[in-house]
């Protein structure tokens, strides 16, 4: 082809027919014009093809791992609530009728109170996203909005539940290893113990002591702001599963 231009131009040129040749070279000019714009058009096409084929394998990475997060979330919230509840009912017994206490097991009441939950969400599909620089993929700025307030729900979730175990571990815990026999606790955990203490104790000993009282009351309110930011990052999971199902409608 581009020989056959290449002859018809020295044909003009040698019948000394200027103006044809003229002509002849600004049609030559304008059909490479046109030849680039196509050939960046189909490029752009192509590229903006891509781009939404990597945006379809970010959103569904995401609601992958976000609609798991929130099965994780859920069993979280649950148990938590649960060990409020049980805390509740503690707390209802401090300062009642010993024999009342005594007919009830304590040691099952406690084991169950300090079983609370942390949500360790998975985060591999947006770390990768954040890290690699490739959320600019997602043309919905909305989404990028949830996400960010995800992320910093998260934080705020991490910093209460740190609160939480603090507590426990510096103050819940050595109160009870030095006035209740914590093998008779364990008995319903892990350890299993078939046998109960022997030594000398009396139960309702921490039930009658104002410093207990004032150490349940502190969890539970720790336990209980930790809950409400979980149940935070619970409505925002379920924005950012319901926007990425809608942009899958839109991108298909």
């Amino acid at each position: 082809m581009i020989k056959f231009f290449r002859k018809i131009r020295q044909r003009l040129i040698t019948e000394n027919q200027f103006r044809k040749y003229l002509l002849y070279a600004i049609g030559e000019i304008v059909l490479v014009v046109i030849g680039i714009l196509i050939a960046l058009q189909i490029n752009t096409w192509n590229q903006k093809r891509i781009a939404k084929e990597d945006e379809r394998k970010i959103l569904a990475n995401l609601k992958s791992e976000f609609q798991q997060n929130r099965k994780e979330l859920s069993g979280a919230i649950t148990m938590n609530e649960k060990c409020m509840e049980t805390g509740r009912f503690i707390m209802n017994l401090i300062g009642n009728d010993v024999e009342k206490i005594r007919e009830i097991d304590t040691d099952s009441l406690l084991f169950q109170g300090f079983e609370y939950a942390q949500f360790n969400p998975s985060e591999n599909a947006l770390a990768d996203l954040l890290q690699s620089g490739r959320l600019n993929l997602i043309s919905d700025e909305y989404l990028k909005s949830l996400l960010y307030q995800w992320t910093r729900a998260k934080k705020g979730a991490e910093d209460q539940f740190s609160g939480l175990d603090d507590k426990i571990e510096d103050d819940l815990v050595p109160y009870l290893t030095l006035n209740y026999p914590l093998r008779d606790v364990d008995s319903y955990g892990r350890l299993a113990w078939k046998e109960k203490s022997k030594l000398d104790n009396d139960k309702t000993l921490i039930f009658r002591d104002m410093q207990y009282e004032n150490l349940l009351d502190d969890f539970l309110y720790r336990l209980s702001g930790y809950t409400i930011e979980l149940k935070r990052m619970d409505i925002i999971f379920k924005s950012i599963v319901a926007e990425i199902e809608k942009l899958e409608k839109n991108i298909q």
